[in-house]
């Protein structure tokens, strides 16, 4: 056991959730990094090992969409360090498709890791965050503000979270647990090479609808050209973290506060849809 803060981390083999994983633990917390195959943990405790900080890096097993996954490992992080002060709910996939070119299977799958696992671990976590006063911090995205073309089933599971997470938030400071939601936009990861897309089939199936996601694909292809470093993304979450008072909505960049404005003040919907259907055409 250890009196350190210590920290979950799910969907730390890459991306954001590496970067979090490795700068919680120069921050000085225990970071347990969490994924669903270990043997992809290379790349984590390279980065560890240059930083120096292997010694508070603990890698477990961890995939939210099975209940018996999260207990168990849940259980594994009491036992060994007996405290809990943090949940950083990061594990996502993304869907790429429009409603006529996706399944219900495929749009339940999308629910399934992005919303429903963030509601698993959460849920999970909550008795052992109640007694540390600990946290739990989201990692969202700006589609779960602003609903994008060809990304039907990816926001609206990040939508089904902000909207989760708005309404735990004031519940869950009864019993002294702050809640937040990171949104990040464009991330220089693995997470949009892990969607697994081919894109020319993706096209020739699209139909109608080709010209469209042709337009939505060099959009996005553009975007990822300025995106952040996963390093730069994750500072945010880490202020989220280790913070007196971490605030309930916060975006990692200039560009994404300015995106996300976008929508929360967009009464009637218009600025949303004038904005989106530009990617489209």
């Amino acid at each position: 056991m250890t009196s350190e803060k210590t920290v979950l981390i799910t969907g730390t083999s890459s991306g954001i959730g590496l970067a979090v994983a490795v700068a919680a633990a120069q921050a000085g917390w225990t970071s347990v990094a969490t994924m669903r195959d270990t043997a992809k943990a290379g790349a984590l405790l390279k980065a560890a090992a240059e930083l120096g900080v292997t010694d508070r890096i603990r890698v477990k097993r961890l995939d939210v969409a099975e209940a018996d996954s999260i207990a168990a490992c849940l259980d594994e992080v009491i036992t060994e360090h007996g405290r809990l002060d943090a949940l950083v709910n990061n594990a996502g996939a993304a869907r790429v498709g429009t409603l006529e070119q996706l399944s219900l299977d495929d749009v339940r799958a999308a629910m399934e890791v992005n919303f429903f696992g963030v509601v698993a671990a959460t849920r999970a976590a909550l008795p052992h965050l109640r007694a540390s006063g600990g946290r739990v911090i989201t990692v969202t995205s700006v589609g779960g503000a602003v609903g994008q073309p060809f990304n039907e089933a990816y926001c609206a599971a990040k939508f089904a979270v902000e909207g989760f997470m708005e309404s735990l938030a004031p519940v869950a400071a009864t019993v002294g647990v702050d809640v937040t939601v990171v949104e990040p936009g464009a991330v220089d990861s693995e997470f949009v090479a892990n969607a697994g897309l081919d894109i020319p089939t993706l096209l020739a199936a699209a139909g109608p609808y080709a010209p469209a996601l042709q337009a939505y694909l060099a959009r996005t292809q553009q975007s990822f050209g300025n995106a952040q470093t996963p390093a730069e993304a994750a500072a945010p979450i880490i202020e989220a973290l280790t913070a007196d008072r971490p605030a309930f909505r916060v975006q990692t960049s200039a560009w994404a506060r300015e995106f996300v404005a976008t929508s929360l003040a967009d009464l009637d919907g218009s600025a949303v849809q004038s904005l989106t259907r530009d990617w489209v055409r």
